[in-house]
């Protein structure tokens, strides 16, 4: 026998906390919209009645999300966006105006990562991750932002985070200091832009496993065994948790929530052994040899 009952599982896929048609009436811009947790906040969203407009580099990928969306809620449109570039930017969000009106929800899901020793990243490895994390996110933010201040209209932003972006993050020093820009990013627009009606925080994910994710990340995770009794919660997250928890920061119940960081990731980030475990230099976690320069 034992005493360990972990974190119950969620509820089902399709339940949903907040009233039904809390978000009828109002539209949303996710990027990364077509795959993984971008996706996974998109639903729900769309079960709640918003109108969406997903963003993504991928047509396949957006065309199947968008068919798949369509049947839950509101209407559904996709936009293909590198937001490292700020004229195409203005261009989606003049058409998601086009289409619904201004959108009154913002969420930056879209990001770039891959593990990598430090000594071994190059310049544009560093340039490519920090330019969709931390520029695109600011783009996207900025330009949203700037039409609301203009139209003198409340809104929403949510910025998905990382926990390394105060823990520091070993073989992702690209990500963690882009998404530590992200939260800071976060902190200083909810000061700034509160009086005028607009909200921003940060969604943090632990480990949330799903079919999109990439191929250098999954292969990190399926090399560690047993990764439920790995976490506090004694299980990893389910995609749709992190949809509930975005749907809330944008929703009325939170509108005094400004400048927040939401971790939902049972606690995994503030886990301490009492004696550590020896240290695994990175280049070992990946299989590399000793660098040679």
């Amino acid at each position: 026998m034992t005493d360990r009952l972990g974190i119950p599982a969620p509820p089902p896929l399709g339940a949903a906390a907040l009233p039904k048609g809390t978000f009828e009436g109002r539209s949303v811009i996710v990027t990364g919209g077509g795959s993984g947790l971008g996706k996974a906040i998109a639903t729900e969203f769309a079960r709640l009645g918003a109108d969406l407009m997903i963003v993504g580099r991928k047509a396949d990928r957006l065309k199947a999300a968008q068919d798949e969306l369509a049947g839950l809620g509101g209407r559904v449109t996709a936009a293909l966006c590198d937001i490292r570039e700020p004229d195409r930017i203005a261009e989606v969000i003049d058409a998601a105006e086009a289409a619904f009106g201004l959108p009154g929800v913002l969420v930056n899901n879209a990001a770039g990562n891959f593990p990598v020793p430090a000594e071994e990243l190059s310049a544009n490895g560093w340039r490519a991750v920090v330019d969709i994390t931390l520029s695109g996110t600011w783009f996207m933010t900025q330009e949203f932002g700037r039409r609301h201040l203009a139209a003198g209209t409340p809104a929403s932003i949510i910025n998905l985070g990382a926990s390394y972006a105060w823990t520091g993050g070993p073989g992702f020093v690209h990500s963690a200091a882009a998404k530590a820009g992200v939260q800071n990013m976060v902190e200083t627009l909810a000061v700034e832009w509160g009086p005028y009606g607009i909200q921003i925080n940060a969604l943090v994910p632990g480990l949330v496993p799903h079919d999109d994710m990439s191929a250098d990340l999954r292969g990190g995770l399926d090399r560690a065994e047993d990764k439920d009794v790995r976490q506090p919660a004694l299980r990893v997250g389910q995609p749709r948790e992190i949809g509930w928890a975005a749907t809330f920061l944008a929703s009325p119940y939170a509108q005094l929530i400004t400048g927040h960081t939401l971790v939902v990731d049972g606690a995994n980030w503030q886990r301490r052994a009492l004696v550590n475990e020896p240290v695994v230099t990175v280049r070992e976690q990946l299989g590399r040899g000793p660098f040679a320069g």
